[in-house]
């Protein structure tokens, strides 16, 4: 089995369990969601200095636990590939030189906070089936054929809306900025003599547009004994 299936494996079941433990203690709300993602992605560092350039495919998996309508927390596996050009003899981008590759798998927690009570409506007319949200959180990128390792901080931006019973849908901009200067495995590009120090400045950064389908599973304390 592929080292990056064994890892969404173990994440799973690691969220799984912690959130089994915290729904028998707590007859709250309880929701578990379960997801995929798929969009663009690409890459601003010393080959490129532009968003949106050179958008190369990304997708996962991720797995969601709701404490209550406004906050969660995420934990999410996702492939990105990044590319560029070659640097010539001054150290700039040349597109005669062709492009340079890197894979990236990225595993990352977030914190979400949704903007308005979000939820299933059917009970309480204040909850509201769409909303914005925002998230931060922390995470490791395995990049160069899984031989590099970099952490980095992932911020995010979106909207969700909750189509159906157990469905949600969500597109977010993620915004990952890496505390390394090597993202682009590239000698040139790479910062291989530890020059850079904590100047945040000369950090690489990946970004990410996703649309994304989830299914819930809820368990909720009842509202009332007539309540199904």
């Amino acid at each position: 089995m592929p080292t990056t299936k064994r890892i969404y494996i173990f994440l799973g079941l690691l969220l799984a369990c912690i959130s089994g433990v915290m729904a028998q203690a707590n007859d709250r709300i309880y929701r578990l969601e379960v997801g995929i993602d798929g969009g663009g992605c690409y890459y601003v560092g010393d080959a490129n200095r532009t968003i949106f350039k050179n958008v190369r495919e990304t997708y996962g998996a991720s797995f969601r636990y709701m404490f209550d309508r406004r906050w969660s927390v995420r934990a999410k596996g996702m492939y990105e590939h990044i590319t560029g050009f070659y640097p010539d003899a001054y150290g700039v981008a040349n597109a005669s030189l062709g492009r340079w590759n890197n894979r990236l798998t990225n595993i990352d927690a977030v914190g979400e906070f949704n903007f308005l009570p979000f939820g299933d409506v059917r009970y309480d007319s204040r909850i509201s089936p769409i909303t914005p949200y925002i998230g931060i959180g922390i995470g490791v990128s395995l990049h160069g054929n899984f031989k590099k390792v970099a952490a980095y901080m992932p911020f995010i931006i979106g909207a969700k809306w909750r189509c159906a019973k157990h469905l949600t849908i969500h597109l977010a901009w993620q915004h990952n900025v890496y505390f390394s200067d090597g993202m682009e495995n590239v000698e040139a590009y790479n910062n291989s003599y530890n020059l850079n120090g904590g100047n945040i400045m000369n950090m690489d950064v990946t970004g990410s547009l996703v649309l994304g389908f989830a299914v819930a599973f809820v368990q909720d304390g009842k509202v009332c004994r007539t309540c199904k």
